[in-house]
């Protein structure tokens, strides 16, 4: 869920107007996963620009604390919101590590990185939410450690039905700065985006694998 509208909204704002995320309706993108999509979404450009990145930073940060309070640890989930989370962690005046998406295979073969011991709170910081199983993952990853997940913030989620199921089996609660509803009247509203072409944006989140372009 959302932090809060005036957030959603802010946050959908700041990420069409560096291009983090990409509306193509008529040329849609490919996924690494083979779904074709109308939107594209790459927050990493997020730490390009100061203004932006602090406007993040601080965001993620004061609502982690209003919302869990203040954890031990932040963690970030490999490797999209590894700069993320170093910022948050930095505004937090606390500890950073980060979650692999599975042990190296060489030297001290670690999958979490970084320093932290079992018992200590964390929330764990994501840039981008689609299924959740990555996520999900990285929290798996910590709580088999014995880490106490308080839970997750993310920056963007398309919202899907599916991912929503993933975080509820885990009982694992999430937070999203913005989200794919908040973005579509964003990009409405600023004219980013006609009636037309917010139609075929929202017949593609309600069935993003079977959606086709044609």
């Amino acid at each position: 869920m959302i932090f809060n509208k005036e957030t959603a909204k802010k946050t959908a704002e700041v990420l069409l107007q560096i291009n983090a995320i990409k509306l193509s309706p008529k040329e849609p993108f490919t996924w690494a996963s083979g779904w074709k999509s109308p939107i594209y979404c790459d927050n990493r450009i997020i730490l390009s620009f100061p203004p932006i990145r602090n406007y993040i930073r601080e965001t993620m940060g004061k609502y982690i604390e209003k919302q869990y309070g203040k954890p031990d640890v932040i963690a970030g989930v490999a490797t999209g919101a590894i700069g993320i989370g170093i910022l948050v962690a930095e505004y937090l005046g606390l500890p950073f590590i980060y979650v692999r998406p599975d042990a190296k295979g060489h030297g001290r073969k670690n999958q979490i990185e970084g320093f932290v011991e079992s018992g200590q709170n964390v929330v764990v910081v994501e840039d981008l939410i689609s299924t959740g199983k990555s996520s999900l993952n990285a929290v798996k990853a910590l709580k088999e450690v014995g880490i106490n997940v308080k839970g997750m913030v993310a920056i963007f989620t398309y919202g899907f039905d599916v991912a929503a199921k993933n975080f509820e089996k885990e009982n694992v609660l999430l937070h999203t700065l913005s989200n794919y509803e908040n973005l579509l009247e964003e990009a409405l509203e600023t004219n980013y985006i006609s009636e037309k072409e917010l139609k075929t944006l929202s017949e593609w989140n309600t069935n993003p694998s079977e959606w086709n372009a044609n």
